[in-house]
């Protein structure tokens, strides 16, 4: 599910860019195939039922909708509580969360592809 105009993706997006910044490379190689996991599973994204509620605002019923979703392809039932703003937000970004990371490992694959071409571009493989 491409999610890159998804609502508050940019902010979501910026969240995964920072949780990198704080990773050395062996780390992040070492734990390439679990970064959704470490940056959208281990930690809650937003604490607080106002602060939930606040960050939802009038899109809470589309972002339902994209989880029941989510959880129906993946799990062929829903799980989330959405009587709980938090546990909305927290899942909503994990969901993002897979089409952020899976767009910053398509780049990190190029870029390494690239670099093996003998032109240093940066990335986690220069």
């Amino acid at each position: 599910m491409q999610q890159s105009n998804a609502y508050k993706y940019e902010e979501i997006k910026e969240h995964f860019e920072d949780f990198i910044k704080d990773q050395d490379k062996e780390w992040i190689k070492e734990n390439f195939e679990d970064l959704h996991h470490h940056a959208f599973n281990n930690d809650y994204y937003i604490i607080g039922t106002y602060q939930a509620k606040k960050w939802l605002g009038d899109e809470v019923f589309n972002v339902i909708d994209i989880i029941k979703q989510y959880e129906m392809d993946n799990f062929g039932e829903v799980n989330t509580d959405f009587s709980e703003p938090e546990k909305v937000v927290n899942m909503y970004t994990y969901i993002v969360g897979e089409d952020v990371v899976n767009n910053w490992k398509t780049f990190e694959a190029k870029v390494k592809a690239y670099n093996q071409d003998g032109k240093n571009q940066g990335g986690i493989y220069a």
